[in-house]
């Protein structure tokens, strides 16, 4: 049976849908000299039972782009014209199921089912080889992409934390026994809280787009719950199997407030050919808050003839 997808999920298909104001103008500034200077396409591929939404933008070797829990294609708007601009072919998928992707059954949101599905996209497409990156979850499904399909990878990165490598912080783990998940948030408190969980610098939205939002929430609550029941069968995935020996890297925000710090060193020594920088004064949400840092460090990663070395960065 089909499921209805989740389409309105992170805070920033608000920032980007509804106009909202981000409270540190350099942000903004970075976002919009981005967007000004790249052509973003949006096209659609047939996929499993479904159909797969898709931004692209530049020429040159893939990146396939990997979102997080609840999340979209439009995260990685201005990483993804910073990417292209610099000679790379740059992909962000709707993963199935989730921002415009339609037409996925509930058992597609399991993460090793996500990476046979973005195999099928990836096919479709005719790439032959990529670099595969993801921010949280999507640096999760990226492990298991990269480790399935080793002769199609070349580089494995994380933007930011993944699931399953370190549990909660503190934060939120007092939220979860207040009986309050930031994730799926029913009241415009709990909207809020995830807000501040999620960003360094939280987006300003104004009341009535903020009350859209949390009615969704509200609206598909059931769904939201089951996903997330799905998705959290992998919160210690990344200690208990091998990570794949490829050219790694791995971004973690030092105030992170989802998954602490502590986590990227444990990734490393799990990564045998990784590189660490740990961002500070950043948060979560390093592909959006963080783009031209994280820029500047993935495109030297990607150039580095030495890639493959382990290194400790800062």
């Amino acid at each position: 049976m089909k499921t209805a997808r989740l389409h309105l999920l992170a805070p920033l298909l608000a920032v980007i849908l509804i106009g909202c104001r981000w409270a540190d103008p350099a942000s903004a500034a970075v976002a919009a000299t981005a967007a000004s200077q790249c052509a973003i396409a949006t096209k659609t591929a047939p996929v499993g039972n479904g159909t797969m939404v898709y931004n692209s933008a530049g020429t040159g070797p893939t990146l396939l782009l990997l979102h997080g829990l609840f999340a979209n294609k439009e995260q990685w708007n201005t990483l993804l014209c910073l990417l292209a601009e610099a000679g790379y072919a740059a992909i962000a998928v709707d993963l199935p199921g989730y921002g415009k992707s339609a037409g996925y059954a509930l058992e597609d949101y399991r993460l090793e089912r996500q990476a046979t599905l973005l195999r099928d996209f990836t096919r479709q497409l005719g790439i032959a080889q990529l670099d595969v990156a993801g921010s949280s979850m999507g640096g999760t499904i990226a492990t298991l992409y990269a480790d399935r399909y080793r002769n199609q990878v070349r580089s494995l990165a994380y933007i930011g934390a993944p699931l399953g490598v370190i549990g909660w912080g503190p934060q939120l783990r007092r939220a979860f026994f207040r009986g309050i998940n930031a994730f799926i948030p029913v009241t415009g408190y709990q909207f809020e809280l995830e807000l501040r969980l999620l960003f360094m610098t939280p987006p300003t939205i104004p009341t009535p787009e903020k009350r859209a939002i949390v009615d969704e929430y509200v609206t598909h609550n059931r769904h939201y719950v089951q996903v997330w029941d799905i998705v959290n069968l992998y919160d210690d995935i990344l200690r208990r199997r091998p990570i794949p020996e490829f050219p790694t890297l791995i971004l973690w925000g030092q105030e992170d407030r989802i998954y602490p710090v502590a986590g990227a060193e444990t990734l490393q020594r799990a990564s045998p050919n990784s590189e660490l920088h740990t961002l500070p004064a950043a948060g979560h949400l390093l592909l959006m808050e963080n783009a031209d840092a994280v820029a500047a460090i993935y495109l030297r990663f990607l150039r580095s003839s030495s890639a493959g070395l382990p290194t400790r960065a800062d």
